[in-house]
């Protein structure tokens, strides 16, 4: 098998240091808000005062959502099930744009769209996962 060209290279270079990197951010969002889960959860459901959403549902996501971001974020770090793991961070975002719009926090939505980008980015680009998790289990599994 002839080595990889250059810029095949530096695709799977950039796709990896950004993988690992959204990966760091949104597990560290998720592992820092564990251990305080009830107080932003309160926390959350208060700043969701002016919007919609029932108080009871507003407690209830945002219980979960430093569960998956830490889950989400761990995956992408390591490189395990990259293209599933990604495709559950988008959705985790568009749950959350679709929560801050309600509550009417279009600065916070503004961040949110963000990552959105960087998820779709990878996703689109997950041909160049290389050096991963999974990247190795396909090596192991082509021996």
């Amino acid at each position: 098998m002839p080595a990889p060209s250059q810029p095949v290279d530096n695709a799977r270079l950039a796709h990896a240091l950004a993988r690992v990197g959204l990966g760091m951010n949104i597990a560290l969002h998720g592992l820092f808000r564990l251990p305080q889960l009830t107080a932003f959860a309160v926390g959350m459901r208060d700043s969701f005062d002016k919007s919609p959403l029932p108080p009871s549902w507003v407690y209830a996501v945002s219980l979960a959502i430093p569960v998956a971001e830490a889950v989400v974020g761990l995956l992408l770090l390591v490189g395990v099930e990259v293209r599933r793991v990604l495709v559950a961070g988008t959705l985790l975002m568009m749950l959350l744009i679709g929560g801050a719009c309600s509550a009417q926090n279009w600065n916070a939505a503004s961040i949110q769209m963000t990552y959105l980008g960087f998820y779709v980015a990878l996703l689109a680009a997950v041909q160049y996962d290389h050096l991963s998790v999974d990247a190795w289990r396909r090596t192991r599994g082509a021996e």
